[in-house]
């Protein structure tokens, strides 16, 4: 299990309105760890019974589960504010139809696809293993030669220097131990430890107290945040979760007719302003909208970089404010979208990220293509943190749940 990073940046400003709670000191307070094992608890809202008679009015609105535990007290109806937009909310059989909509979608032959959903995001990465690869599989010893063409694989597939000699010294102390002999024995331990680098799949965290997971995705301008807050809220509507998404990036021009243009796509509703509105605004519509109408995860998309004159992290503190005026626990998730095509550059972006941010997790993206999935190791590695989810391709549902058992498998296949 991966430690989380929990910074103290996110304290509240010393002075405050006068209704709002006292704001935890540190990030670790503001963000509660959640055990690993948490399930989503929040179940879909009854709808009314139809009438048999002919003049039966149409059925009742879903209700909604109470809320008064975790937000104060809210209009049930509230109106939109100005510039704001709060899509209709669809019905049960339009919701229905939808997901089957997707679904064959998803179910369609592609070339290349097999089951295992990273074979083909790997091309080009077990291209760069194929030599040593089948060196380590026809090798009848292992000679220093088999060494440096091993180590310069691996390199050369962005998994890093450090992290790179980490699993070099660990191989060569394994060989000692248990006296291999041959290539394909190196190799068969090279893949145990790679697993055992990426650790076990952890799931994303849904809420127990509260009826809304709140997931906040950041990441630099650029590495597929919106595309990739699209296939995650397509994914969980997949999945028979009620998701609504909060536009807040409003510093981007294009940012939020982007992301209302994939709302529309999925069918996903999609809480907006005007551009240049205040971030903080958007999520406290996007909250009373969440609990109105009864949607169990809300996806609040972030400014990347923003105005001189603005802070980055000032604006994130104010998110995470009005969240928990809601919920003590929000956000439930803080998911970082690297780059997989930009290598170790990426890699040094998400570590400004993750020491300032409090980072939970890690969407990969642009796997497929030119890049070089050696990335992940590194940042399993020295950025200690779960990979939870890889985008695959560029349809609305090439994204993966992370498995380093399928990763690996996938990096060494010489199909």
């Amino acid at each position: 299990m991966f430690k989380r990073f929990r910074k103290n940046l996110f304290g509240l400003p010393e002075e405050e309105e006068q209704e709002a709670p006292d704001a935890p000191e540190t990030l670790s307070e503001a963000l509660p760890s959640a055990p690993p094992d948490i399930r989503a608890t929040t179940a879909k809202p009854p709808t009314a019974a139809r009438d048999s008679a002919p003049a039966a009015p149409p059925p009742a609105p879903t209700t909604r589960p109470s809320t008064a535990a975790i937000a104060p007290p809210i209009q049930r109806n509230p109106a939109p504010p100005p510039g704001g937009v709060i899509l209709p909310p669809a019905s049960d059989a339009e919701a229905e139809r939808d997901a089957e909509a997707v679904d064959q979608e998803s179910d369609q032959p592609r070339s290349g696809r097999l089951r295992n959903p990273f074979r083909f995001s790997l091309g080009r990465t077990r291209q760069l293993f194929g030599h040593v690869n089948a060196a380590l599989e026809e090798a009848d010893e292992i000679t220093d030669d088999l060494w440096d063409e091993l180590e310069e694989a691996m390199i050369t597939g962005d998994v890093g220097v450090q992290t790179t000699e980490k699993l070099m010294v660990t191989l060569r102390e394994r060989v000692a131990a248990e006296q291999l002999e041959r290539g394909a024995q190196l190799r068969d331990a090279l893949k145990e430890e790679m697993e055992l680098l990426l650790g076990e799949p952890e799931p994303l965290v849904f809420s127990e107290t509260s009826p809304i997971t709140v997931v906040l995705v950041v990441g630099v301008n650029g590495v597929g945040k919106t595309t990739s807050i699209a296939k995650l809220a397509n994914l969980l509507k997949r999945q028979k979760h009620r998701v609504l998404l909060a536009a807040g990036d409003t510093f981007r021009a294009a940012a939020t007719e982007q992301i209302k243009t994939w709302g529309e796509r999925v069918g996903v509703p999609v809480i907006s302003h005007q551009h240049g509105a205040d971030p903080g605004a958007v999520v406290y519509d996007a909250m009373q909208a969440a609990q109105a109408r009864a949607f169990d995860v809300l996806i609040v998309d972030t400014a990347g970089r923003l105005h001189t004159k603005f802070n980055l992290m000032e604006e994130l503190k104010k998110i995470v404010k009005v969240l928990q005026k809601y919920d003590a626990e929000a956000p439930h998730e803080i998911l970082l979208v690297i780059d997989a095509t930009t290598g170790q550059n990426g890699f040094l972006q998400a570590k400004q990220f993750v020491r300032d941010a409090g980072v939970s997790g890690v969407i990969l993206t642009k796997l497929d293509g030119t890049a070089r999935g050696g990335i992940a190791f590194a940042i399993a590695s020295e950025l200690g943190l779960p990979i939870k989810y890889v985008g695959t391709g560029e349809q609305i549902q090439d994204m993966a749940s992370f498995d380093a058992l399928q990763f690996v498998d996938a990096l060494f296949d010489e199909a």
